[in-house]
């Protein structure tokens, strides 16, 4: 199938198709003209590629795990569990981080609302 009918099956766009190929997430054959390739196999392929970028990991972890998903076996799968581990990890540790800014958000929202309560109090 053609670009156009990937992205027709995948909802993914032709950008994102191409950008998936030269980042190495997905590999194409070429027709004499030069236009891709590609097979049903890669319908999944985009699939599994967009459910990992919207977990969060970026190209660049993704592209550890091609060989799981090209050739898989156990020993490629116990990498990716390392690799989806690490991803986990570093969400996680983000998640943290922000739930601490908002928890100092909070303060300092608390902060304002007794100064406007003491002002208010004053001028009464």
């Amino acid at each position: 199938m053609r670009i156009g009918e990937l992205s027709a099956r995948t909802g993914a766009s032709r950008r994102s198709l191409r950008y998936y190929e030269e980042q190495g997430l997905l590999v194409s054959s070429r027709s004499p003209s030069g236009q891709r390739h590609y097979e049903d196999e890669h319908v999944q392929r985009v699939r599994l590629v967009q459910a990992f970028l919207a977990a969060g990991m970026s190209s660049g972890t993704i592209v550890e795990m091609v060989p799981c998903m090209t050739e898989p076996s156990e020993d490629r799968a116990r990498q990716a569990l390392e690799i989806m581990g690490r991803e986990r990890a570093r969400l996680s540790e983000a998640i943290d981080g922000l739930a601490a800014a908002r928890a100092a958000l909070d303060h300092l929202i608390e902060d304002n609302h007794a100064y406007l309560t003491r002002s208010a109090d004053d001028e009464a």
